[in-house]
């Protein structure tokens, strides 16, 4: 029985159950405007793939623009939805990009942002169902990025609201899930406990260097799998030195993982063939 594109890729995305997973999104450009000029982003990306990030996120036209060293080291999970700062309701997330269009410009991975709360709430969840069927379709992991944010939570406690947000990634289907994780060790670690696929952790808005050191500690000792962090790294002084930063952090305080789900699934099959079993469905 061969292995599913999916379990494959997701697998070389997450490297190894005892490695935490460092992701660096930066397409913060379609909602922001350019943070630097042209040759300053990419020695921003050749820092991040030289200095121990995994992964990053960017909007499907700079695929074609990445430096093929670049490409190499770093996974790039693309994407497909978007807002910018200017619209009447930034918190409504639309989609900009097609699942298997990405997975033909060169995509590890998708992913995708929904704000639970907002104003429009059902065409973001339904845009996250979508997603996942497309993935299922294409063999791409999901990454869901879901946050909180709207009228419809503001009444309601962080913990609650987040814990849900992890509910709602894992059962539309979705591989990963970027949560804003805040609050205590303990708290952050029911989240995490409460989420059967790997929990990031967002990095959030830009910090001191202590204040940040000291999240990441934290998070990483709530069981989260890792940090989805961009500008506290790709806005610091040097970049580079802050991902080897990040890196030494996340490995001194990375509590170990569940095996994921799908690769799981994957690896027993391969086992019950391998030994002339068969799977019951």
């Amino acid at each position: 029985m061969s292995r599913s594109g999916k379990s494959l890729r997701l697998e070389r995305l997450l490297k190894s159950e005892q490695s935490p997973f460092f992701v660096v999104p930066i397409d913060h450009t379609v909602t922001d405007g350019p943070f630097t000029d042209a040759r300053s982003y990419d020695r921003i990306l050749g820092a991040l793939a030289d200095n121990g990030a995994d992964a990053i996120v960017v909007h499907k036209g700079r695929l074609g623009l990445l430096n093929t060293s670049v490409y190499s080291k770093l996974s790039v999970i693309v994407h497909i939805s978007a807002s910018t700062r200017y619209a009447a309701d930034p918190n409504y997330k639309y989609a900009v990009a097609d699942v298997e269009d990405c997975l033909h410009r060169g995509a590890d991975a998708i992913s995708v942002h929904v704000n639970v709360g907002a104003v429009t709430e059902d065409q973001q969840v339904r845009m996250l169902a979508d997603a996942a069927d497309a993935c299922e379709r294409a063999g791409l992991p999901l990454l869901a990025m879901v946050y909180p944010r709207g009228p419809g939570v503001k009444d309601r406690p962080l913990s609650e609201t987040v814990s849900h947000a992890a509910a709602l990634a894992t059962d539309l289907g979705a591989d990963i899930v970027k949560l804003p994780l805040s609050g205590s060790i303990a708290e952050m670690k029911q989240i995490v406990d409460s989420c059967p696929i790997p929990v990031l952790t967002a990095g959030g808005s830009q910090v001191s260097d202590a204040q940040f050191s000291q999240f990441i500690g934290e998070v990483m000792k709530s069981g989260a799998r890792g940090i989805a962090a961009g500008r506290n790294v790709f806005m610091a002084a040097d970049p580079g030195a802050k991902v080897r930063e990040v890196r030494r952090i996340l490995q001194a305080n990375f509590v170990g993982t569940r095996p994921h789900p799908q690769i799981v699934l994957a690896s027993t099959a391969e086992r019950a063939v391998a030994a002339g079993g068969q799977l019951r469905s």
